[in-house]
């Protein structure tokens, strides 16, 4: 499998368990509705994490992110050539895992009169709608989550097999910690790839994309991944 391939699918597999914990949480008549809560979404999106960076691994070098994949390439770890090809390979297969997402849950969707839960099942939004407050937030997050990833990744800190589990578990504090402001998108490519699909599917009753929104989740994660980067790299 090439590093295209490789990115593609570790990000839909993200995308598909990450995407599918919060429709089990949120959408109407579902095994989990009204019996989950944050911390079942932050668990998932972590087991998420280690499934797609576990299989994507063998392949390339298990980003599913734009902002670890400019990181990484900022502090040396990745030719700059290669940048285009993972990030256009993380954005298509996050618009994948989202559709799987809708096609497994396509009848709690219908039953779910809510325009801002379905969306939120594919994109984040924050709890007190602040353009600066937010892309602070989403800059800290993400800072805190590439400056452990580039530690997590010195070949002195292997763990064989269980690589992928301590970023998993990084993104798990991430969620506790600081998700509840935005939601912690802290990848643009989870972000933007299934809001593309939310505005492009025939979802009954979907409302709008909060297009005025995404860029947020966009521009703070590869401000707070440069920032991390940096920093990483003069200490």
């Amino acid at each position: 499998m090439s590093p295209f391939l490789g990115e593609l699918s570790g990000t839909a597999l993200l995308i598909l368990l990450g995407d599918g914990v919060v429709a089990n949480a949120v959408l109407n008549k579902t095994k989990a509705h009204n019996n989950s809560g944050w911390i079942v979404i932050a668990f998932g999106w972590a087991m998420a994490v280690y499934v797609g960076v576990f299989v994507a691994a063998p392949f390339s070098k298990a980003h599913l992110n734009p902002a670890v994949t400019l990181a990484f390439a900022f502090v040396g770890k990745l030719e700059w050539s290669n940048v285009p090809l993972y990030i256009s390979a993380q954005i298509l297969g996050a618009m994948a895992g989202s559709g799987f997402v809708w096609l497994s849950y396509r009848q709690h969707f219908d039953e779910t009169p809510d325009p801002a839960a379905k969306l939120i099942v594919f994109c984040t939004a924050p709890s007190i709608r602040s353009s600066v407050n937010n892309l602070i937030t989403e800059i800290i997050a993400t800072f805190v989550l590439i400056f452990g990833v580039l530690y997590i990744a010195a070949p002195a800190n292997s763990l064989g097999a269980l690589d992928a589990l301590p970023v998993g578990l990084l993104v798990l504090a991430i969620g506790l910690s600081l998700g509840g402001p935005t939601g912690y998108a802290i990848n643009p490519a989870r972000d933007l790839g299934p809001r593309i699909m939310h505005f492009l599917l025939p979802i009954r009753g979907k409302g709008k994309s909060d297009w005025s929104y995404a860029w947020v989740p966009v521009v703070g994660p590869i401000i707070g991944a440069l920032l991390a980067a940096f920093v990483f790299k003069m200490i």
